[in-house]
């Protein structure tokens, strides 16, 4: 019985490694047609040293308390949108998703209390992996980074816009 605790928590952590891994088919964009090797990935790794952030900006909430720094980066030639440390959303968003906006001002273009977007102002990255805390989203290579000013955490079941920030820089 001395091992009981123990063998619950190994059996805990391998049930979350494995659902946290999980690939979820996602259409890297609601606007354009990737092809079928297309794969966006996210990532908790911190950054490293050679990159250079190209875009900045600060969450402000919408539907949810979000908040937290997002930039965008080049590390060996791919793009990354990047969550900083402080990043922190709410937990009681399904189906929460990372996405860059063609608005530099998504909340006042849309209705609260949900603030729903229109399909081909945006384009998904990712879902979102962690509600807290550091994280990297890779942008694919068919994304014009000219055409977003903006990055948002989206619920796509409600079309509830949860935090946006403006792009600077």
């Amino acid at each position: 019985m001395k091992f009981a605790p123990l063998s619950i928590l190994a059996s805990f952590l391998i049930l979350s490694v494995g659902c946290a891994e999980q690939a979820v088919e996602q259409p890297v964009s609601e606007t354009a047609s990737p092809s079928p090797s297309a794969e966006v990935t996210a990532s908790t790794d911190a950054p490293a040293a050679s990159e250079a952030s190209t875009k900045s900006g600060t969450f402000v909430p919408g539907e949810a308390p979000t908040e937290g720094m997002v930039q965008i980066v080049t590390e060996n030639s791919e793009r990354y949108l990047e969550l900083d440390e402080s990043f922190k959303t709410s937990d009681q968003g399904p189906d929460l998703f990372v996405i860059l906006h063609r608005s530099d001002d998504v909340l006042a273009t849309t209705e609260p209390p949900a603030y729903p977007l229109q399909e081909g102002d945006y384009v998904i990255l990712a879902p979102l992996e962690e509600f807290t805390g550091a994280q990297r989203y890779l942008i694919p290579e068919e994304v014009n980074l000219d055409d977003y000013k903006s990055a948002a955490i989206w619920c796509r079941q409600f079309n509830a816009t949860f935090g946006v920030a403006k792009f600077e820089g």
